[in-house]
């Protein structure tokens, strides 16, 4: 398994689009084979920083994902909401591997 990390800095008076931005994309992992384990925005501090995370069963698979950005018109459709809102200043994606606990 692999799971993308992707740290936002996001513009604060535009948080409604972000959150319309963020479950566009859960919903389109969740239809392409990954697992969406949520957006997680400000609530106290710094009001600018949002994460995700998301898993997909190998690296292989997410580029299948991946693949379809720019052509595939729900994919479009999403970033569109980030681009005419401009909610998401910037990005950084992170891919990590899990350590989950063992199961007794």
């Amino acid at each position: 398994m692999i799971t993308c990390v992707v740290h936002y800095t996001i513009d604060p008076a535009q948080i409604e689009a972000f959150e319309r931005f963020a479950r566009e994309w859960m919903r389109l992992v969740a239809r392409h084979g990954g697992v969406h384990h949520g957006y997680f925005l400000p609530a106290e501090g710094a009001s600018d920083r949002a994460e995700a995370l998301f898993s997909f069963e190998s690296l292989a698979a997410y580029e299948r994902y991946r693949a379809r950005f720019g052509s595939d018109p729900e994919f479009v459709a999403a970033d569109r909401i980030r681009d005419e809102s401009g909610c998401v200043v910037r990005y950084e994606r992170t891919f990590m591997r899990p350590l989950l606990p063992d199961e007794s």
